[in-house]
């Protein structure tokens, strides 16, 4: 069984009696998906060997900078990612979280910085998701020359691997002509759009005020970027709720009423529900 006894059982016991589940979600949730994780240049760069012989780390190529100079060498990295995303399953875990809120009266919503759509490919896309860091599956002009945000859908990026590069055309914004990407808060951006986020993140707080009974589950988020970890804070403090905050690395909680499980997601969820089962 994934983590401390005592801490599944307490998780399980706060799941059951709330009346909804508030999921955080950062990168870790999707390992267990068989997604790469980006932790140090070597793990990058494990990942993405071309930009490994070019000395090309995260935060450098993860910059709006490189759509107008060199957009195929940005679109190699995102459009491998973009393909990656579309072909990759969610883990058991978006299933056990589903199962969860079906149980619950106000069901589930879901706050992550998480780019990849794997909430909306596991099915929950009708509960209040909010995508605080944008999404890889929408684009917008990289000028941008106006607001316009559209779905990426009808690109299918050609990626030369050896060279890192897009081997087809990238996407163009349909109103001015310019290079579009993806509508992605990036390092140093100050070109993202953000109104698709905060449209998602005001239907989110609409959806926390029904809540009374709240228990808020935190997967995978780090403090490195600590986006997710913030939000997961302020909901327990502004619901007075409690935290069950699942990380294998840095499972600390801010209260002594919250409950700390070091482990990673699926397996972390599976030993919850079986719990939950055994109540």
């Amino acid at each position: 069984m994934a983590g401390d006894t005592d801490a599944i059982q307490h998780a399980a016991e706060l799941i059951a009696q709330a009346d909804g589940l508030l999921v955080t979600a950062g990168a870790g949730m999707g390992v267990d998906s068989g997604l790469p994780d980006f932790r140090g240049p070597q793990g990058f760069w494990k990942a993405y060997p071309a930009l490994g012989r070019r000395a090309i780390g995260f935060e450098e190529i993860a910059n709006p900078a490189h759509f107008q100079s060199t957009p195929r060498l940005a679109w190699g990295f995102y459009g491998h990612r973009l393909t990656l995303y579309r072909r990759t399953r969610p883990h058991a875990g978006f299933a056990i979280l589903q199962r969860w809120a079906e149980r619950m009266p106000h069901g589930a919503g879901v706050f992550t910085s998480n780019v990849d759509g794997q909430f909306q490919a596991a099915g929950f896309g009708a509960m209040p998701l909010a995508e605080c860091h944008g999404s890889i599956h929408h684009l917008q002009c990289s000028e941008p020359c106006s607001e316009a945000i559209w779905p990426a859908q009808g690109f299918e990026p050609e990626i030369d691997e050896e060279q890192g590069l897009l081997a087809n055309d990238p996407p163009r914004c349909p109103d001015c002509g310019a290079v579009a990407r993806p509508n992605i808060l990036m390092f140093g951006d100050q070109a993202w759009l953000p109104r698709r986020s905060q449209d998602q993140e005001v239907r989110l707080r609409r959806w926390l005020d029904r809540c009374d009974r709240l228990v808020v589950v935190e997967l995978g988020a780090g403090s490195r970027i600590p986006s997710v970890r913030r939000f997961s804070h302020a909901a327990v403090i502004d619901r007075q709720a409690v935290l069950v905050r699942i990380n294998p690395d840095a499972p600390d909680v801010p209260r002594g009423v919250d409950v700390s499980i070091a482990g990673r997601a699926l397996a972390s969820l599976q030993a919850i529900d079986e719990a939950i089962a055994l109540n």
